[in-house]
């Protein structure tokens, strides 16, 4: 798995659980007691698990296993992990140790579940210590108590046909493969359509780690009510890739299936761990990385840095770099695109447009300046309309 200098994934080596031999699928499926329909959310899990996003896991964590991440983010074997993987269910009855559970994702057999570990977590706690709030008012957190299953499912996951989602998706093995040898990754994580500024972190992201490839990979499975859908967003990085790839062509770009937690911090270490398997060997993380806001007050539930100082903490540890940056604001058409602090120094009146001045230029139809947002990515969030937007 070794195509660039990152080295080893997490753990020593890519977990693959795909099973080859077509006999001992069937037969798995064939002994299973139980069928589970996935949501988007749990699919997202099953994928980053059957092809290795989640190296050093080999299923959806046990009971001892979940206890000692969500008290240390750690592993029992000492292992980093930043969050929980759990399969929730909201009814175990009659499902016992040892049962087979088959996994189906919109219509298609994806993988079997030996239950090894059936268990009902402490989701006040588990809310406390990864998300560092128990509030209903952290969307994440209502929805792991009031929404989700109450019981979790563990064990060891046999994979027999990775789940397939309405983009295109690739696995950290995919991804490595296309790697040029010997040059450092930086990967950018993201959850919503890149605009000009976003760009520019990334232009400067490539040229600070000379001669390296940076990859854009943005998750698109479920994120919190309020940003883009999912769809939506993947076009539009597909019009920046074709509008952008002849001038920088060291730029590849994937996808991948991964519910967003919001959980700043703790999740800052759970996607440099995916980076990881996929390849990187640097990590760009930005102001209120993963974070959120009460769905009451408005208030952020971090710190606009706290995600960037724990990777800076980890990085060593995880083998990567954490590359970071300060916001980029534009100071007119002369020179485009400065640090703030560069801005602040020299006296440059800053231009802005707030976010929620742009959503409401889109549903308007009033003029989107090009300094602000690619005019490609404009035109397909006003041809969405009001369904890009995430209940």
């Amino acid at each position: 798995t070794r195509t660039t200098s990152a080295g080893a994934p997490h753990g020593g080596a890519l977990v693959d659980l795909v099973v080859k031999d077509a006999a001992q699928a069937r037969a798995l499926a064939g002994a299973c007691v139980r069928t589970v329909d996935l949501n988007e959310r749990q699919a997202c899990d099953v994928f980053c698990l059957v092809n290795g996003a989640f190296s050093p896991l080999i299923g959806f964590m046990d009971e001892r296993q979940y206890n000692s991440v969500v008290s240390s983010m750690r592993l029992p074997e000492k292992q980093l992990f930043g969050l929980p993987v759990t399969l929730d269910m909201k009814d175990v009855s009659g499902l016992k140790q040892g049962d087979k559970v088959l996994l189906r994702w919109d219509g298609q057999d994806v993988a079997v579940l030996e239950a090894s570990s059936i268990y009902k977590p402490n989701k006040v706690v588990e809310a406390k210590e990864c998300y560092g709030t128990s509030s209903l008012e952290h969307p994440t957190v209502y929805s792991l108590i009031a929404e989700q299953g109450a019981f979790y499912v563990g064990g060891k996951l046999h994979g027999l046909k990775s789940p397939v989602f309405k983009y295109p998706t690739q696995t950290p093995a995919e991804v490595r493969a296309q790697l040029p040898e010997g040059k450092e990754v930086v990967a950018f994580q993201n959850r919503n359509p890149i605009h000009r500024a976003h760009f520019e972190l990334l232009k400067c992201a490539q040229r600070d780690v000379a001669d390296s490839v940076l990859l854009v990979h943005p998750t698109c499975g479920p994120t919190q009510p309020g940003d883009i859908d999912g769809l939506v967003r993947i076009a539009t990085y597909e019009a920046l890739r074709e509008e952008t790839e002849k001038e920088f062509p060291m730029f590849r770009w994937a996808y991948l299936p991964y519910s967003m937690k919001m959980a700043g911090p703790r999740e800052a270490i759970q996607h440099m761990i995916i980076r990881k398997n996929y390849g990187a060997t640097h990590f760009i993380i930005g102001r209120d990385m993963a974070g959120t806001k009460s769905t009451i007050t408005g208030d952020d539930f971090y710190g606009a840095y706290d995600a960037q100082e724990t990777g800076k903490k980890f990085a060593g540890e995880l083998g990567m770099k954490v590359t970071h940056y300060e916001n980029m604001v534009y100071v007119g058409p002369e020179e485009g695109y400065v640090e703030e602090s560069v801005a602040k120094s020299q006296g440059k009146k800053v231009v802005k447009l707030s976010g929620t001045e742009f959503r409401r230029r889109l549903r308007a139809e009033e003029e989107i300046p090009e300094w602000f947002a690619f005019k490609s990515v404009v035109e397909i969030l006003r041809k969405a309309g009001d369904k890009a937007f995430c209940a």
